[in-house]
């Protein structure tokens, strides 16, 4: 979808932040469904995923373990995004990250 935005250069961290919202879906949300929305609004791209589970996700900043790959996936959102969240909805939560997109003149 990017690509046909022509927003080539945000694939990259697009791919890598869409990845560690639907990791973190999977491991922490007892649901078997998870949704993914992907939207463009003037100036900006933002991707949402869904669960079922309404806990809202929360970022603990804590020394690295080199060992333990875990538990620095809302650390990396939190850099790369220009800006992310978390709202519940009836059935569930989505968290989502937005980046800021140049418009085409």
């Amino acid at each position: 979808m990017l690509e046909s935005w022509e927003l080539h250069q945000h694939l990259e961290v697009g791919e890598l932040l869409t990845s560690e919202l639907v990791s973190n879906a999977v491991r922490h949300a007892a649901g078997r469904t998870i949704g993914l929305h992907v939207g463009r609004k003037p100036g900006w791209l933002r991707i949402e995923v869904r669960d079922s589970s309404r806990a809202l996700p929360c970022m603990i900043l804590a020394e690295p373990h080199p060992v333990n790959e875990r538990g620095r996936g809302l650390k990396i959102v939190d850099d790369l995004a220009d800006r992310w969240g978390a709202d519940l909805l009836p059935r569930g939560k989505g968290v989502w990250f937005e980046l800021k997109v140049r418009e085409r003149g």
